[in-house]
């Protein structure tokens, strides 16, 4: 995957060049704070994600209008929405990006298998509020220079881990945000108690984000009750014939229980 990711990168930076988007990124409107979005004290809150195919299951939803789907997910109470832009696996793209920022007032987030600053830049132009960055596709230098880049051009850096030491480098890389990926980024296989083994590894002052393997309000609840502060949902919502009723759904789970062991902060 991160093969044809960079792939796909050439193309585009010889397409638009980075000084076009550092001028893109310098002149749209400042970004939405999505740590306070997704701490909050009045339960757990839903990241719910745009995405058309995943490399696990194949096509899952056309989504013929990323912008529509978006704002059911605000409307049934999404603190944010994520959006899929890696082309090859996910049928996403940039053009996605676009129009949910143009309809939603949430944070988006840019998800993609970033390799290269390049893409954060990219992200900031398009009017992303967070960038996702992936502990197991990058070293530990590389990853504290991505989420220092991100941090210094208005991003929020959104790192993903599934191993304790992917936690032990994000947390040194500086990130604010983790999301712990139950599905395990090499096999593909997901493991739900992933989340419960690294959640204690994760300083109080990072946001704590569970994600993979979530189909319905049981499973928020769980995750709430091993200390999760949001959970990202994709499949379950893209697949729905009603989503913003099954955002809502989520959302009502989150807020019934919250960790015994991580008060709210």
């Amino acid at each position: 995957m991160v093969e044809g990711v960079r792939a796909d990168l050439t193309v585009r930076q010889l397409r638009v060049p980075l000084g076009d988007l550092k001028s893109l990124a310098a002149v749209g409107p400042p970004p939405i704070d999505a740590v306070a979005a997704l701490r909050r004290p009045e339960g757990v809150q839903v990241i719910a994600e745009i995405k058309r195919a995943s490399p696990s299951a194949g096509p899952l939803a056309g989504v013929p209008d990323p912008a529509a789907l978006a704002a059911a997910y605000e409307a049934g109470g999404a603190a944010a929405v994520s959006v899929l832009t890696e082309q090859r696996r996910f049928r996403g793209g940039l053009a996605d990006l676009d129009a949910v920022r143009a309809r939603v007032g949430v944070p988006v987030l840019h998800r993609d298998f970033v390799v290269s600053p390049y893409q954060l830049w990219e992200a900031r132009a398009h009017q992303a509020d967070l960038a996702l960055l992936t502990a197991a596709a990058t070293s530990g230098a590389e990853l504290a220079v991505l989420v220092r880049l991100a941090e210094d051009i208005g991003l929020t850096p959104l790192v993903a881990v599934h191993t304790r030491e992917d936690v032990v480098r994000a947390v040194a890389a500086g990130a604010r945000l983790a999301v712990v990926s139950a599905r395990d980024p090499r096999t593909l296989e997901v493991d739900r108690r992933t989340f419960a083994k690294l959640a204690a590894a994760i300083p109080d002052d990072v946001v704590r984000i569970a994600e993979s393997g979530i189909r319905d309000a049981g499973d928020v609840a769980a995750y709430a009750a091993e200390g999760a502060d949001a959970v990202l949902v994709g499949e379950a919502l893209v697949t729905s014939r009603a989503p913003r009723r099954a955002v809502a759904a989520l959302v009502a789970a989150g807020a019934r229980r919250r960790p015994a062991s991580h008060p709210p902060r």
